[in-house]
């Protein structure tokens, strides 16, 4: 197709295998990498930056019009560009570092303010989840579909925690989930767990605050799905971050209400 968002669309495919393969190979070194501390619960490896870097060229060497904004490396050209990629190397940092497979590349394309489409690929597990505006969600290829279930009963729900949440916020998050007689799961990569709402695997996604080179990759994938979200670039939810709320629409509501 000649439509240059979908052109975009077809390549992250191609690169987002490749950044994966990149990560993988660290992953299977583990013993060798070194590592960071950003702070509490939070770090960064070479494989990250090493990642990122080789997103960003790729991205810069076959479409120099469009912006940037990586975790690692930050915003470049955001203000100015209509275009803007917006890339995690490794989402799950700690599961990566802990020889856990729940970590993922995710890649997003956000145009004029509306976010267009994403990937998020799972190396280790050799799963990739696309979808978007004029692209269907898939699960490696084939189409995918989000739990039916209305009622928090009905599912497992995935909360997102981060060290910018207040545990006290968090424990009034799942004191409503439990006594609403729902289940929680959390396996520290926001991006891969929205996905897992997005196919069926788990019944919803909520977190206080979630930065967006974590979630919009899996935002454009339940979007494509027929899933519900919460407008996350919202009060500059690119730059600032936003809470997350996700599942489909009948179990919307309840999800939102959890973060009353």
């Amino acid at each position: 197709m000649s439509d240059p968002i979908y052109q975009r669309y077809s390549f992250a495919h191609g690169l987002i295998k490749e950044a994966g393969l990149l990560a993988l190979g660290y992953f299977n070194e583990l013993g060798s990498l070194t590592v960071k501390s950003k702070g509490v619960q939070d770090v960064v490896s070479e494989a990250d930056l090493q990642t990122e870097l080789l997103i960003k060229k790729r991205i810069a060497e076959t479409y120099p019009e469009d912006a940037f904004f990586g975790e690692e490396t930050g915003p470049s050209g955001i203000e100015s560009r209509r275009g803007i990629w917006v890339v995690d190397p490794i989402d799950g940092t700690q599961p990566f570092l802990s020889g856990i497979s729940c970590w993922c590349v995710s890649i997003a394309f956000v145009y004029d303010g509306e976010l267009q489409f994403g990937l998020v690929y799972a190396p280790k597990d050799d799963e990739l989840f696309a979808g978007g505006l004029q692209a269907p969600a898939t699960l490696n290829g084939k189409p995918i579909e989000l739990q039916k279930g209305t009622q928090l009963t009905e599912g497992v729900v995935s909360l997102g925690y981060n060290n910018r949440i207040q545990p006290d916020t968090l424990l009034a998050t799942l004191e409503r989930l439990l006594k609403a007689g729902g289940m929680f799961q959390r396996n520290g990569s926001g991006a891969l767990s929205l996905c897992y709402v997005a196919c069926g695997r788990l019944l919803g996604y909520v977190e206080s605050h979630i930065n967006s080179w974590d979630c919009l990759g899996a935002i454009a994938v339940i979007r494509a799905a027929g899933g519900r979200t919460n407008d996350f670039l919202a009060n500059d939810g690119l730059a600032q971050g936003n809470a997350i709320v996700a599942g489909n629409a009948g179990i919307y509501p309840a999800v939102e209400a959890l973060l009353a």
